[in-house]
């Protein structure tokens, strides 16, 4: 995974995300909210990973408000995943958030997202609560799940 490169978002890079919000998700985000997060510096960031060869393969943005760091996407194109990238993208951004003060971090996955959530359990994420329909295409729940101690998680190497 040290031949990924990851980089802050641009107005550049946004076909980039589109495109992996399409691979990724049934409800995608538009331009124009990742626009309108390009403008809200200082609470909302996103990074993107990339190939060496510039390919956009994954991205996670978030927003960091007071002590809290709320994961809003973290998705991989279909092609790369489980090669590690998201834990790639889970850890710089973690770590980022703790630089920006945060001590918690907290997310939505769907119920049915094994492979997902699993991957946040392994980083120490928790079920903290249900959101009874919160997704749609199709209907379903969501489980909030809270990461504690982000300092602790910045400390490991």
């Amino acid at each position: 995974m040290n031949h990924l490169a990851i980089e802050p978002l641009t107005h550049a890079d946004i076909d980039d995300v589109l495109a992996i919000e399409e691979a990724a998700f049934t409800s995608p985000w538009t331009r124009a909210m990742y626009l309108g997060e390009l403008e809200n510096g200082g609470v909302s960031f996103c990074y993107l990973a990339r190939e060496p060869d510039r390919r956009a393969v994954g991205f996670c943005s978030f927003w960091r408000v007071l002590d809290e760091l709320h994961i809003n996407n973290l998705a991989v194109l279909p092609d790369r995943r489980r090669a590690g990238i998201g834990s790639l993208l889970l850890t710089f951004v973690l770590k980022k958030g703790v630089e920006l003060g945060a001590t918690r971090a907290t997310l939505e996955v769907r119920r049915s997202n094994d492979p997902a959530r699993l991957l946040y359990e392994r980083f120490g994420f928790t079920v903290s609560s249900v959101r009874h329909g919160y997704y749609s295409k199709p209907v379903e729940d969501a489980l909030v799940l809270w990461r504690e101690d982000l300092p602790d998680f910045a400390r490991r190497p």
